[in-house]
């Protein structure tokens, strides 16, 4: 076993860059030190070990920042947006709407970590949405869900329901000559699984969400793929880290085939007649899942919705957290042009 990992750590090592190497590598270990094997989890470990950084009302680079916390639910949403002068943002500002002529799409972005990892005030993905922000002249509102353990299905989608429910309603974030809000949902890993689950319940209760954008979303299923076989420690994940994680979201006693997991699988539903908006489903070719990853994809063209798949062979998780890659650069573009294109 231990030349199997010395195998699999020179492999990634020549693969990743080596800053991104050294960050994901370091999440890693941190991860197995805040699991145990009864399935519970050490939080005071984990809030130790995130780095977070406060939100930021003088902006930054062109970005500024401020968090909302729901009296009644105590949800925490992080609104990042653009500013064009670098003195402090002045909150009569929110009161006016994004703009009156240009469209200015607004992505809900639901952070990764496996439902259980991170948080919307965590720093690298504070800096991810301030990206998202500069790249694509949008505004990113960041959802801090609930997570699991302590937080079971379906709390992370009940409160990215919420979250959407929240965007619709606020008047300063319309745009454009039709005044509304013009929403993206987006996530990463459990945050692209979360964006498909809140895309449903929107189409169901008809409320209008413009696309998603998944970046290797989770999802699984109980059969073993290729994928998960040829890959499996290979590029920072085992399989038995998702297990941990699916055992610790799904409701008690419940395998992957849970719809929540496998959204297409035996007990999943099709999404054929829906108003379901157009996907942009994006696959690292060293993610283990990429095999359900493109399930995914296939069930979307089955019930006739929109997707867009980008498959990028050589890119692992978390590739986009440094602009140190060209896979980098070629997602934040096609992100942008799908944010973009009813501008």
């Amino acid at each position: 076993m231990a030349g199997s990992n010395e195998v699999n750590l020179n492999e990634s090592k020549r693969v990743v860059p080596l800053n991104t190497w050294v960050l994901i590598s370091n999440f890693k270990l941190a991860y197995n030190l805040q699991r145990r094997p009864d399935g519970t989890f050490n939080r005071d470990l984990s809030e130790f070990l995130d780095r977070k950084v406060p939100a930021n009302m003088n902006p930054v680079d062109g970005v500024f920042s401020f968090d909302h916390v729901d009296g009644a639910t105590g949800l925490l949403n992080r609104v990042y947006q653009p500013s064009s002068q670098n003195e402090a943002q002045r909150i009569v500002d929110l009161e006016k709407p994004l703009s009156i002529t240009e469209i200015v799409p607004v992505i809900i972005f639901f952070h990764g970590g496996s439902f259980t990892h991170s948080s919307a005030n965590s720093a690298i993905y504070d800096t991810f949405c301030r990206r998202l922000v500069s790249i694509c002249n949008a505004v990113v509102v960041s959802v801090n869900y609930r997570r699991s353990p302590e937080h079971r299905y379906p709390c992370a989608y009940d409160d990215g329901w919420a979250a959407l429910k929240w965007v619709k309603s606020r008047t300063w974030l319309r745009s454009g000559k039709d005044s509304k809000v013009h929403v993206y949902l987006a996530g990463d890993s459990s945050g692209g699984n979360i964006a498909h689950h809140v895309a449903v319940r929107a189409a169901e209760a008809d409320v209008e969400v413009l696309g998603n954008i998944l970046l290797h979303p989770m999802f699984g299923g109980q059969m073993r793929t290729e994928s998960e076989k040829r890959l499996d420690g290979k590029y920072f994940v085992t399989l038995h880290d998702r297990d941990w994680y699916w055992r610790a979201y799904l409701p008690e006693g419940e395998d992957r085939n849970h719809p929540a997991c496998n959204p297409f699988g035996p007990r999943g539903r099709s999404l054929e007649g829906l108003k379901f908006p157009k996907s942009l489903v994006v696959v690292a070719g060293l993610d283990l899942i990429q095999d359900w990853q493109l399930a995914y994809v296939e069930g979307l063209k089955r019930s006739c919705h929109e997707v867009k798949l980008l498959f990028l062979e050589k890119a692992t998780i978390g590739f986009y957290f440094l602009p140190n890659n060209d896979h980098f650069y070629c997602l934040m573009e096609e992100i942008k042009n799908f944010v973009n294109s009813n501008c």
